[in-house]
C-alpha cells in the first residue's frame, strides 16, 4: 500500500505530472497526420471505445475508493465540502470527453465508408418545442432542483466566520472556478495572470468562428476533419485550465506548497526556495556584478528573450509546421491565430522555468509595477 501511495505522490509532483501530460497529449489528441498515424499504430484511439471508457472510469473509481478507504490525509482533502464539486467535475469532464470523442470517431468511420453521419438531418424528422422540448427541460429542472436541495442538506455548506486579518486561512484559496487563475498568479504578475490572459482567453474563444472557417464538422461530431482545431482547443482547456484547477484544489496545501494526494498537509513545511529574476541570474550569478541602476540595462536580457520569442518564432513556425495554416487562413486571421498560440505556449514555458530554476520574472521592474 505504501509503495503505491509513494508512487502516486511522486507522479503528482508538478514537473512529473505536467511532463507526462505534455508527452502524451498530442498522441491522444493528434493535431496532424503524423500524430494520427502513431495514434492508429499504437491503437490509442481504443480508449474512446466502450471498453476503453469502462477502463477509464474503473481506474478513476478505484483511485478514489483506494484513497478514501486507506488514507486519512486523502479523506481530509477529497471529502472537504469545498472540494466535492471538483470530484464531480473530474468524472463529468471524463464522461463527456469520452462520449464526444466516441461519437466523433464513429462518425469518422461512417464518413470513410461514405455513410451518413449519426447526426444526419432528415427534413421529415421534426420535433415540436411543445411538448417534446419543454417537457424534457421541465423534468430536468425538477431533478436538478431536488439534487441540489439534497446536496445542500447532506453536505454542510463551507461557511466560515467573517474575514479576520489576524486569522487568515492557510491556504487561502479562491472558489474552484478561479483556482486556475490563482495558480497562474504563481508564475505571472497580476496584470498578466488576472487581466491579460483572461482577456486573451475570452477574445480567443470569440475569435474561433472568425478564424476557423472550415465547414467540415459543423453540426456533427468529427475528429479527423478538424484534428488541429480540436487538439489545440483540448490542450488549452484540459492541459491549461482543468489541470490547473485540479492542481490548485488537491495538490496546493499550506503556504501554497505542493503536496501529494496521500501527504499530510504540514503547515510548518517551508521549502528552502529562493525565487530569482532573470536579471539577477545574469548580472549577479553569472557575471558576478551588482545589478545596474539603469532599468533598461538591468532588464535588457529579459526584453531580448521575450522579443526574440515573439520575433523569431513566428517566421520559423510559418515556414515549417504552420505553413499550410498561413496559406489557408490568410495574413490577418493567421496573425491572430499565431498570437493566441504563442500566448498559450508561454504559460507552460514559464511554469517549467519556475519549477526547475525558481525563476520568478523574466523582466522585473517593480519601480513601475511592471513584471513579466
Amino acid at each position: 500500500m505504501e509503495i503505491i501511495k509513494s508512487f502516486i505522490n511522486y507522479i503528482s509532483r508538478p514537473t512529473v505530472l505536467f511532463t507526462v501530460v505534455l508527452a502524451t497529449f498530442f498522441f491522444v489528441f493528434p493535431p496532424n497526420n503524423w500524430f494520427m498515424k502513431v495514434n492508429r499504430k499504437l491503437r490509442i484511439y481504443k480508449i474512446w471505445s466502450n471498453k476503453g471508457g469502462i477502463v477509464i472510469f474503473s481506474v478513476l473509481l478505484a483511485f478514489f475508493l483506494f484513497g478514501g478507504l486507506t488514507d486519512h490525509n486523502f479523506q481530509l482533502i477529497i471529502f472537504k465540502p469545498d472540494n466535492v464539486p471538483i470530484i464531480g467535475l473530474i468524472f463529468g469532464v471524463t464522461f463527456f470527453l469520452w462520449l464526444g470523442m466516441k461519437q466523433a470517431l464513429e462518425n469518422d468511420e461512417r464518413i470513410a465508408n461514405n455513410e451518413p453521419v449519426d447526426e444526419y438531418y432528415d427534413p421529415e424528422d421534426k420535433v415540436l418545442v411543445w411538448p417534446d422540448l419543454i417537457y424534457v427541460e421541465f423534468i430536468a429542472l425538477i431533478l436538478c432542483s431536488v439534487f441540489l436541495t439534497i446536496w445542500g442538506i447532506v453536505l454542510k455548506a463551507p461557511l466560515e466566520e467573517p474575514a479576520n486579518l489576524a486569522d487568515s486561512p492557510n491556504p487561502s484559496k479562491a472558489p474552484w472556478y478561479f483556482l486556475g487563475l490563482q495558480e497562474m498568479l504563481v508564475y505571472y504578475d497580476p496584470w498578466l495572470a488576472g487581466v491579460v490572459f483572461p482577456t486573451l482567453i475570452i477574445v480567443g474563444l470569440m475569435a474561433i468562428p472568425y478564424i476557423d472557417l472550415n465547414p467540415k464538422g459543423s453540426g456533427y461530431y468529427s475528429y479527423a476533419e478538424r484534428k488541429a482545431e480540436i487538439s489545440i482547443f483540448m490542450f488549452g482547456w484540459l492541459g491549461m485550465w482543468v489541470i490547473l484547477i485540479i492542481i490548485g484544489t488537491f495538490l496546493r496545501g499550506p503556504n501554497w506548497n505542493f503536496f501529494g494526494p496521500f501527504q499530510y498537509w504540514d503547515s510548518h513545511l517551508l521549502p528552502a526556495l529562493t525565487n530569482v529574476n532573470l536579471s539577477e541570474y545574469v548580472w549577479v550569478k553569472w557575471l558576478e556584478q551588482g545589478l545596474p541602476k539603469n532599468i533598461i540595462k538591468r532588464e535588457i536580457f529579459g526584453f531580448l528573450l521575450i522579443g526574440g520569442y515573439f520575433a523569431f518564432l513566428p517566421p520559423i513556425l510559418t515556414l515549417t509546421i504552420f505553413k499550410k495554416y498561413f496559406e489557408k487562413l490568410g495574413t490577418a486571421r493567421y496573425s491572430v491565430f499565431l498570437v493566441l498560440v504563442l500566448s498559450l505556449a508561454a504559460l507552460p514555458a514559464k511554469m517549467y522555468l519556475r519549477w526547475l530554476f525558481n525563476l520568478k520574472y523574466l523582466v522585473a521592474i517593480p519601480e513601475y509595477f511592471f513584471n513579466i
